[in-house]
């Protein structure tokens, strides 16, 4: 059974969806029933929702297309963890079986550190006594906080979302572009020495040159994560249809595909699909051949 661990829905609203350029083509709702053909072109069996927006309606939502439709295995949902009403908001979830996750974006923060403040520290201590998971969700410059974070959180299952969002489009183009990278390596190896934290191939194409890029773009990067973490720990998402402004779903697919070819029939299935049935706990069978 193949799982894509990071996608995410929308009904599309200027206001509801600032983040959304005015010149982006995503720029319409995407709902279940455009999912699913993409992932039967790839032969995918499910996926995993995540937020796009910060607020509870946005978990609700997300949880009632999960419930309507046995496509979508679990849902990465969003709750205020620097709230004092935390504890309450999460209880309003606990018997909803698709609620596996949760995610802030933090990589809208302002605050570099933004995830090492005492009230946030505090809401991720609280996930564990509901056994669910946390996103991170970051670019390179916050990976000092990430790893900080982890660190203070052995029992916490966190995932490394699009691995930290590197600029691959820059990495052969300049100086800085090579400093990131080996910068960004670096990190990527510390957090993957805690056996708390996977790490999602997802998000690849949008940080690439859209519509310009090359399979090879993508192989530092790849070669980074699959020796960091090892197939034990990645896991495939595709990150529709943000991934939509720089390559086709079977596309972006494409790619990580075709670059696990060289792991073993088990250690693939576990890259796209076992690993994230084990770490989100989704309740899906065995899909038959």
């Amino acid at each position: 059974m193949k799982i894509d661990s990071h996608q995410h829905f929308w009904k599309y609203d200027e206001a509801e969806y600032p983040w959304i350029q005015a010149d982006w083509p995503i720029r319409r709702s995407y709902l279940p029933n455009d999912l699913a053909p993409q992932l039967q072109v790839c032969d995918i069996s499910g996926s995993v929702a995540v937020q796009a927006r910060q607020s509870l309606s946005e978990t609700d939502w997300l949880l009632q297309l999960a419930d309507a439709d046995p496509m979508i295995f679990g849902v990465v949902g969003w709750v205020a963890l620097q709230s004092t009403e935390l504890r309450s908001q999460l209880e309003r979830y606990v018997d909803r079986s698709k609620f596996v996750g949760v995610r802030h974006v933090v990589q809208d923060e302002p605050d570099d550190r933004f995830m090492l403040r005492p009230d946030f520290k505090a809401g991720i201590g609280t996930l564990r006594e509901f056994g669910l998971t946390y996103d991170i969700l970051i670019y390179p410059k916050q990976l000092p906080a990430a790893l900080a974070l982890v660190g203070d959180f052995p029992d916490q299952p966190f995932v490394i979302d699009h691995m930290a969002k590197p600029s691959i489009a820059m990495w052969k183009k300049s100086e800085f572009g090579k400093a990131e990278f080996e910068s960004w390596k670096r990190a990527m190896q510390a957090l993957a020495i805690h056996p708390n934290v996977c790490c999602k191939v997802s998000g690849m194409v949008t940080e690439a040159s859209w519509g310009s890029w090359t399979i090879a773009d993508f192989e530092p990067y790849l070669a980074v994560v699959l020796e960091a973490f090892g197939p034990q720990r990645l896991l495939y998402g595709s990150d529709w249809p943000v991934a939509l402004l720089s390559a086709r779903y079977e596309d972006a697919y494409g790619i990580v595909r075709g670059y696990f070819g060289q792991l073993s029939d088990s250690e693939r299935e576990l890259v796209f699909g076992g690993n994230a049935k084990a770490f989100y706990g989704l309740s899906v069978g065995r899909q038959v051949e």
